[in-house]
Order: structure tokens, then C-alpha cells, then sequence
């Protein structure tokens, strides 16, 4: 029997049924992109408010794709770990709502295992163990990935995510906003050697990562030290275009070497990729450069299942088989970084 997904952790309101063997027999996600433009970034409370305003209308339309009733389903799962509180209460407050009405198992899903699991979703046969690199707007993580539940955590950004890094230059920039994918359309026509950016903890010896240096270089290439107001700064297209590609270039040449080190180190024969940033283009052929030289099998999470979704929920069918539910008592681990 089907189970029903919930995914709330950010600001994407999404929802999803699954069946036993993973096919995706309805989805709907809900993007509050619109909402946040003006402030350049998420504002939580905001990103709450209209998770409360569309979970139920995102539900309802998963299983009306599905045609199906509360009946026909087996378990609830909902992510509750990590992500923003307000937004993570309104998901977990659902689920536990329907546990209850529906009188339904409850199933815990972490979110950055759940990332990494899209991989599985879109392979056919078992792709663990293997190390996975998760990477989005809040998230650069590291991880040694021994089955889909059984994960241990290598390292991680000390700083700022690899995606906050991006949406900030593109918020420098006056790019709009989510300002990565604007930042990696621009640098399409860049010259990636224009500008010499650091690769901050590129050799050092663990798994760890920071951003932040990267992207206050960036600004002082834009506006110098002691400079605020970014919008009365006069840069020529191709000097953005430029920006954003040596940006790129030292933000994905991090990652990659990072990641392939991690293998290596770990002598797994596989890498897998998932979360928002895993959509880019640049590090998506980097990565496949890469395991073409070192020799690793490359698997990243199909570009549909890359930003947050409730499909990638599917992880709780691992959990279903090992008897793993959750109670009633379930509460939320917002966090940002380290340990999950």
C-alpha cells in the first residue's frame, strides 16, 4: 500500500504518495519563490505563514493525482529534521494531524538523507554504499553513506552553504532572486580565470567546508572594503558575467576535490549527489570530469528531484521495512549545519 509525503523544511510546501515500490502515483509542490523576491532571501516567518496556507490544499492534491482515499493509504512520513522551525511545525503539526484522523503510522524523514536518496529513486539497482555530497541553500554536507539510513557525517560547511553563497553574489550582483541559477546563467559567458577567488579549506585534512571567504572576495571585487550600497555600483555585463563564472569555478573546484578525496579516502567506488545546487550545470560536468579521471561511479539526483520535494520521502519506505516509526511525541530538529 502507498504511503503520503510531507515535506515543509524550508519554502517549498510539497506532498507526495509513493507506492511500495516507489512509483510516484501523485505530487505537488508548492514554491513561495514570489513571496520572498523583495527581501532577496527567505524570510521565515513568511515562508510559515503560507506553509500554513497551502499544506492542506498540497495534500489534497497529491491524492487526488493519485485517486486515492486516507483508506488506501499505509503511513504518513514527514521530514522533521533539519530545516526552518516555523516551517518544519507546519508540516510535522499535519502529519501528526492525519496520523491521528487517519489512524495511520507515523514515519520521521530526514531531509538531507532524504536528498541523497532521490539518487535511488532514479537508478535501478542499489547504489550504497557510497560517500554523498548534499548541497543547497542551507546545506553543504558531506557523508559516508553505508545504506539509505545508515549514514555518517564526514564534515560540512564551518560557515555559510555553498547555495547561500551563491544567492548572495547574485543578490550583490542585483540578479534577482534565488540568485544562483541567475549567477550560473551569467557565468555561462564568463571568463572563469578573470578574477583569482580563494578555494578556502581546499587542502586542508578533513571534510569540512567555508564559503564565507569566498563571497566577502566577491564583494570586495565588486565594491571594495568600507563599501555598502551595491545597487550605485556600476559594473559592465561581461565584469558581472565574469564575477559570477570565477565564483563559480572556485565554489565547484572545492567540491569537487573535496568530494573525490572522500572517496578515495573512504575506498568506495561511488558518489552521489543531491539538494538544490546539484542542479548546476557547471558542477554536474565537473563531477562527471572527475569520476571519469579518478575511475569512481557518479550518481546525481535527476534535475526534477534536485530542489526540495516531497519525492525524495520515499526514503521512509526504508525505514517502514525496519519497523523504524516515529511516535506521536515526534518533535522537530530545525538546525542548519553539522551532524545530520
Amino acid at each position: 500500500m502507498p504511503i503520503l509525503t510531507i515535506e515543509s523544511t524550508c519554502d517549498e510546501t510539497a506532498a507526495a504518495v509513493i507506492s511500495e515500490t516507489g512509483t510516484v502515483l501523485g505530487d505537488c509542490v508548492a514554491t513561495q519563490e514570489a513571496l520572498h523576491e523583495k527581501f532577496r532571501g527567505v524570510v521565515p516567518e513568511v515562508a510559515a505563514r503560507a506553509h500554513l496556507e497551502r499544506i492542506l490544499p498540497v495534500i489534497d492534491s497529491a491524492m487526488s493525482q493519485a485517486d486515492l482515499t486516507h483508506q488506501d493509504i499505509t503511513a504518513i512520513a514527514v521530514a522533521d529534521r533539519p530545516g526552518l522551525a516555523g516551517s518544519l511545525l507546519v508540516g510535522l503539526v499535519a502529519a501528526k494531524t492525519l496520523a491521528v484522523a487517519w489512524e495511520k503510522p507515523l514515519v520521521a524523514v530526514n531531509h538531507l538523507h532524504a536528498h541523497l536518496y532521490a539518487c535511488q529513486l532514479a537508478s535501478d539497482r542499489n547504489i550504497y554504499p557510497c560517500v554523498g555530497l548534499v548541497v543547497s541553500g542551507g546545506h553543504t554536507s558531506l557523508y559516508h553513506c553505508r545504506d539509505p539510513i545508515d549514514l555518517a557525517y564526514l564534515g560540512g560547511t564551518i560557515d555559510d552553504a555553498v547555495g547561500e553563497a551563491f544567492d548572495k553574489v547574485g543578490a550583490m550582483l542585483q540578479l534577482g532572486f534565488p540568485g544562483g541559477p541567475a549567477v550560473s546563467k551569467l557565468a555561462e559567458s564568463g571568463d572563469r580565470k578573470a578574477f583569482d577567488f580563494p578555494r578556502s579549506l581546499k587542502r586542508a585534512d578533513n571534510f569540512d567546508f567555508s564559503f564565507s571567504g569566498l563571497k566577502t572576495a566577491v564583494r570586495y571585487a565588486i565594491v571594495g572594503p568600507g563599501h555598502q550600497d551595491f545597487s550605485k555600483i556600476e559594473i559592465t555585463a561581461q565584469t558581472k558575467a565574469d564575477l559570477c563564472a570565477s565564483f563559480e569555478t572556485a565554489a565547484v573546484d572545492v567540491l569537487v576535490h573535496k568530494s573525490a578525496r572522500a572517496v578515495k579516502k573512504l575506498q568506495c567506488e561511488r558518489l552521489i549527489v543531491g539538494g538544490g545546487v546539484a542542479a548546476n550545470g557547471y558542477l554536474r560536468k565537473q563531477l562527471k570530469h572527475r569520476a571519469m579521471q579518478d575511475g569512481f561511479e557518479l550518481n546525481i539526483a535527476p534535475m526534477n528531484l534536485c530542489t526540495d520535494n516531497a519525492v525524495m520521502g520515499a526514503i521512509a519506505l526504508e525505514k517502514i521495512k525496519r519497523n523504524e516509526f516515529a511516535s506521536l511525541e515526534l518533535d522537530i530538529t530545525p538546525g542548519l549545519q553539522r551532524g545530520f
